[in-house]
């Protein structure tokens, strides 16, 4: 599947037909491996020539927009479907791969009446595209909002003795609370465990002989029990923090244990579901999407050559995915079958619209937001 496609419209002098066999019979003989379609667009409104001009000042600033919009939702599959492991599938459009809808395009005069005014047609893709992305941009922020809180849970668990949640690694029989005895924990560097070992019975007055146990270490801790009586804990807190030793605060309750695997469980669960349900929305909103972009684009199509060939609209719009190295030939074809009038407009446009290389910056900027002129309408579409 080609990636990047030209759109682009020849004038018609006798009959759409001829002029179409002589291009494919151009593109046959001199740049065989460019696949070439017809791009098919109905009778349009067009409305007068003030609405027109003023229709274009906008076309390409709504055509990044819903192509944006387009590029967007595509890159979101691709991070869903990585993050999920699930195997890339193959973008659709009402059921057509994508480079198929756009190759074999056919208006869809339910959705887009082409007796509407051109104004009207593109306010309303403009309206619903914008729409999909409202929506997606409310999903992926309550997606992230779960993930989030996923995250922070499992950096808790992840991160080293002095500040990760210690509920999974305490047992109930490590734990002695009484009304006279309390077990306290403390994080010890393993570099001063030797000196824990040593120490922690001089703390303070009242601990209890021997009943410190090492319950986890990590890279840099160790993670130690200690029982003392319950009234020297704050003394021995602060003799244990001169020294080095980190007292963490902890308070066993098996029904918080079982309330945090709960909301663990669940969170795990709504994000599961929040990712497979955002998945499939922008599978099915990337179709609706692309679809908006490619009747927006039969309307810049029809809107630029009745702008640049005149009236009645008469001109043959194609589809064509030449290979970077090709390029050169195909703008070659496709100028040649150009007749001088047309050439004619080009300089004219040159001088009258088009910039000069110091004036734009280093780069020519045409009415259709190419990077050159050429005397036939000729737009890029990026798919991916």
């Amino acid at each position: 599947m080609a990636s990047r496609y030209w759109v682009i419209s020849l004038t018609v002098q006798g009959s759409a037909s001829s002029l179409w066999n002589r291009l494919q019979e151009q593109i046959s003989k001199h740049s065989f491996d460019t696949p070439l379609y017809r791009f098919n667009i109905p009778n349009i409104r067009v409305g007068t020539l003030d609405s027109l001009l003023s229709l274009s000042d906008d076309l390409l600033k709504s055509n990044s927009f819903v192509e944006g919009v387009s590029h967007k939702i595509r890159r979101q599959i691709e991070e869903l479907e990585r993050v999920s492991g699930v195997e890339s599938s193959s973008l659709t459009v009402d059921g057509v791969p994508v480079d198929s809808y756009l190759t074999r395009f056919v208006w869809d005069e339910a959705k887009y009446p082409t007796m509407s005014p051109l104004r009207e047609i593109v306010d309303g893709i403009h309206s619903q595209v914008a729409k999909i992305e409202d929506d997606l941009k409310v999903r992926i922020a309550e997606y992230n909002n779960v993930r989030s809180q996923l995250n922070a849970i499992n950096r808790k668990q992840a991160g080293s003795l002095a500040v990760r949640d210690l509920s999974n690694l305490v047992k109930p029989e490590d734990i002695i609370t009484s009304e006279h005895l309390v077990t306290l924990l403390a994080v010890v560097p393993k570099y001063s465990q030797k000196d824990w070992l040593s120490s922690y019975e001089t703390l303070t007055s009242y601990v209890v002989p021997r009943s410190t146990k090492m319950l986890y270490e990590d890279n840099e801790y160790a993670l130690y029990t200690v029982t003392l009586f319950n009234r020297v804990a704050d003394n021995f807190r602060t003799s244990a923090r001169e020294k080095g030793f980190q007292i963490r605060d902890f308070e066993y309750s098996s029904e918080a244990q079982e309330t945090r695997k709960q909301e663990l469980e669940k969170l795990m669960h709504d994000q599961e579901s929040l990712r497979s349900s955002l998945l499939q929305w922008c599978y099915t909103s990337y179709g609706e999407v692309f679809s908006s972009w490619m009747h927006f684009c039969a309307v810049r199509v029809f809107a630029e050559s009745v702008l640049r060939y005149g009236l009645p609209p008469s001109f043959l719009s194609c589809v064509l995915a030449p290979s970077v190295k090709r390029e050169k030939k195909v703008r070659s074809i496709l100028e040649g079958l150009c007749d001088n009038a047309n050439r004619q407009v080009v300089e004219l446009l040159s001088v009258t619209f088009w910039k000069t290389d110091d004036e734009a910056g280093g780069g020519i900027v045409g009415l259709t937001g190419e990077a050159d002129a050429h005397p036939y309408v000729s737009f890029t579409i990026n798919l991916v």
